[in-house]
């Protein structure tokens, strides 16, 4: 199955669910939908940062400073954000991640969903999935500060990030 008929469930304003659709059909029609984002770090407090393939449904091309993906149809928050975090980070026995906060994100034209935001810290080597990731990196908090005003990043990363920093 592509990522495109991956079923997800539609939510409300309230974040309950009211119905299903496969992902293509979400993000055409911009149906409020879940997500999971981890901000992943070493034991040094680096952030894991990479630049998504142009490939990728949504945000093609962008940089990244969170790891996550859609939450399917019937899955937990907390399920998707370990799953999501170990597929696109590439490894196996990561420690669970630790719920922060959950905001809607209001993403304009491309509709509007609800994001979970958790962190996780592991020691452990990556190897990215080359469908999600393009290049990976980890940055110090400072270095991911400067490069926040160069490079191009995902808009709902940025929102998730800021409120992260804000909640801290």
């Amino acid at each position: 199955m592509s990522s495109a008929e991956e079923i997800l469930d539609i939510v409300d304003e309230d974040d309950n669910v009211v119905g299903q659709a496969p992902r293509g059909e979400a993000y055409a029609r911009g149906l409020r939908h879940r997500c999971a984002f981890i901000l992943a770090r070493n034991p040094t407090g680096e952030v894991f940062v990479h630049r998504r393939t142009t490939t990728k449904l949504v945000f093609p091309g962008l940089y990244d400073m969170f790891v996550g993906g859609v939450v399917g149809a019937g899955e937990s928050y907390d399920e998707a954000a370990l799953r999501e975090a170990q597929e696109e980070l590439g490894v196996a026995g990561l420690p669970r991640p630790t719920p922060l906060f959950k905001f809607l994100y209001e993403g304009g034209p491309r509709g509007s969903w609800w994001s979970y935001v958790y962190e996780v810290t592991f020691d452990l080597p990556v190897r990215p999935q080359a469908e999600e990731v393009d290049w990976h990196t980890f940055l110090a908090p400072e270095e991911l500060e400067r490069r926040i005003g160069e490079w191009t990043w995902t808009p709902d990363s940025l929102a998730a990030y800021h409120r992260w920093k804000a909640h801290r």
